[in-house]
């Protein structure tokens, strides 16, 4: 209810796309691409096909993102420094004038006060260095093959990635941090190699290198909403330091919840955590290369590698009034590997405000993400006493399922007998 309809539509054509057409069509190959011996978990099978299309069809999305938004940040910062540059050349008394009269008296306001209370150069690139070197020393201790001088070049590079993040995510609203992670992933577990830990490695790199990108942008974001809201940048940022440092004790403990009450990662169990699996495959991608890949997995990434590029240039090439009817391929690569169950829910939310919304648009458009929200925080807090109760080994009284029909054959089949 609160995605775009094109988004969900999205999910469910990709799940269609594979549930409904590859996997029957790439099974029925089975013992001629893949072992028949081999079970559907298994990255050398019908597992492999699953995983590695769903990334590279994220990956055809992600690049071609990155160089989108990487050419409107060039764009941008060159005309920035072009305007600068004729401002500095032209001082002219009625061109101050006329940049005075645009600017209103609230964005003259605001921008006094945002300014008034600056954090200092010297405290960010004290802070920075500071962090710099407590990860140098801790993080090598925590991961054997995430070496210090691997810490050391992501923080040497990390900045002028994260302004490039920070500044393209003001541009377009869509932060890249993903992608510079996975960059982190083949760049490090590649220099690593495979007899040295190169996907742990990689997958390390790649935690550190996303929480020092996408923090920038959110600070960006953050920053702006202070600006909007005449609220000081310097207690934002110390909101920020404490939010942060409470995150860093209340994180583990919901972690360790989770992991003591429920199967984190297992496929077909509450929390499959589909992106583990992905970025995993991804390190092994960056070390081992292509050898790990079945029978014709490789064509077959290299055809939706392209398709999710030119589904992005198509859409972005034509009108606006068509545009808004073409997937995104990050959607689409999502029910790949997670399954296509997921995609009825959220189109059955949109079914929901759709209806809704022909019915009364103006109470639609008011109360509908309130009860979106509703359903994601009832469902959200059901998890503390849901976790509790598997703690307690409480198992409950009702167990419901959706098998397939020749599944279903089967279990019937069972109970017969």
């Amino acid at each position: 209810m609160i995605c775009p309809y094109i988004i969900n539509i999205s999910v469910l054509l990709g799940g269609i796309l594979s549930w409904g057409l590859m996997w029957p069509l790439i099974e029925k190959r089975k013992g001629d691409w893949y072992s028949a011996k081999l079970s559907d978990s298994n990255l050398h099978g019908i597992q492999g096909y699953r995983v590695f299309t769903a990334i590279a069809m994220i990956l055809g999305d992600g690049l071609y993102n990155f160089l989108k938004v990487l050419g409107r940040t060039i764009i941008g910062l060159s005309y920035q420094f072009k305007h600068k540059d004729v401002s500095s050349d032209h001082p002219t008394a009625d061109h101050s004038s006329q940049v005075n009269s645009e600017v209103s008296y609230d964005d003259s306001r605001r921008t006094q006060l945002f300014l008034k209370d600056q954090i200092p150069a010297w405290f960010a690139i004290g802070g920075y260095v500071a962090i710099a070197a407590i990860s140098i020393a801790i993080l090598p201790h925590i991961f054997h093959q995430l070496k210090w001088y691997y810490i050391l070049v992501i923080y040497i590079f990390a900045p002028t990635l994260a302004f490039c993040n920070a500044y393209g995510c003001g541009l377009t609203d869509w932060s890249l941090a993903s992608t510079y992670g996975k960059l982190a992933i083949f760049t490090i577990g590649a220099w690593a190699g495979a007899s040295h830990g190169g996907v742990l490695a990689g997958l390390a790199a790649c935690g550190v290198m996303m929480n020092i990108v996408s923090t920038a942008s959110d600070l960006m974001q953050d920053f702006k909403t202070g600006y909007l809201t005449l609220a000081s940048p310097r207690s934002m940022f110390v909101s920020q330091v404490i939010g942060t440092a409470m995150g860093c004790v209340i994180s583990p403990c919901v972690f360790w919840l989770f992991y003591k009450a429920f199967e984190l990662g297992v496929p077909g169990s509450q929390y499959p955590a589909p992106y583990a699996v992905v970025y995993r495959n991804m390190a092994l991608l960056g070390v081992d290369g292509f050898s790990s890949l079945p029978h014709n997995c490789l064509k077959l990434c290299y055809g939706v590698f392209a398709a999710a590029i030119l589904i992005n240039l198509i859409r972005d090439l034509v009108d606006k009034r068509w545009a808004r009817f073409i997937p995104f391929p990050m959607a689409m690569a999502i029910p790949f590997y997670l399954g296509s169950y997921f995609a009825i829910d959220m189109c059955l939310g949109s079914l929901i405000l759709f209806v809704w919304e022909k019915i009364n648009k103006a109470k639609a458009n008011a109360f509908g993400p309130a009860v979106a929200s509703g359903l994601i925080c009832g469902d959200g807090i059901w998890t503390l006493p849901a976790s509790i109760l598997a703690l307690a080994g409480v198992k409950p009284p009702i167990c419901m399922k959706f098998l397939s029909r020749g599944r279903n054959a089967k279990v019937d089949k069972f109970l017969g007998n």
